[in-house]
């Protein structure tokens, strides 16, 4: 079970029925699987938005609490067949929880000029440190590139296909 969408089937057959309100998202990198689910939302009609998030909020917090040991077991058996890390986070109205993820450290090499743009996000208090800095740089690009990163995604996912498709070596 290596491919997104062999890991997305597992999980939608593996998870109990009632969780969420839709299939939820699951992303699959080398390291780790997330899974976030949508939920129900609080029947609040009234409310005004800050009373609304609250509730929102709430209801995320009560999936992580009444899940915890369900959602560790599913991990643990995902762990085992994939030999990625799961976490697990939810969806309520405009409100997204992510309630454990891994920080995998990456090693680059900057120039000076690209160094200088770190240590500035850092003297202008916009980051505590350079590798805070670079996770900032990299979810901007994330925010503001999006649609262009999808493309990268989608074209990635053909040339798998095509791979998968194409001969075998030969021993």
């Amino acid at each position: 079970m290596t491919n997104e969408t062999t890991v997305q089937g597992w999980f939608a057959g593996r998870l109990p029925d009632g969780w969420f309100t839709a299939a939820p998202d699951v992303t699959v990198d080398r390291d780790e699987i997330l899974v976030v689910g949508p939920l129900t939302e609080p029947d609040y009609p009234d409310a005004d938005d800050e009373t609304k998030r609250a509730a929102q909020l709430a209801r995320i917090q009560r999936f992580r609490e009444e899940t915890r040991e369900q959602r560790m077991r599913i991990a643990d058996e995902a762990e085992a067949r994939t030999g990625r890390k799961v976490a697990w986070g939810a969806s309520c109205g405009d409100e997204r929880r992510v309630f454990t993820s891994l920080s995998i450290p990456v090693m680059t090499r900057l120039r000076m000029s690209e160094r200088l743009v770190l240590d500035t996000l850092v003297g202008g208090g916009v980051a505590r440190s350079r590798s805070e800095a670079l996770a900032w740089c990299v979810r901007l690009v994330g925010d503001h590139q999006g649609d262009w990163i999808q493309q990268l995604r989608d074209a990635l996912v053909a040339v798998e296909a095509a791979r998968s498709d194409g001969p075998t070596p030969s021993d």
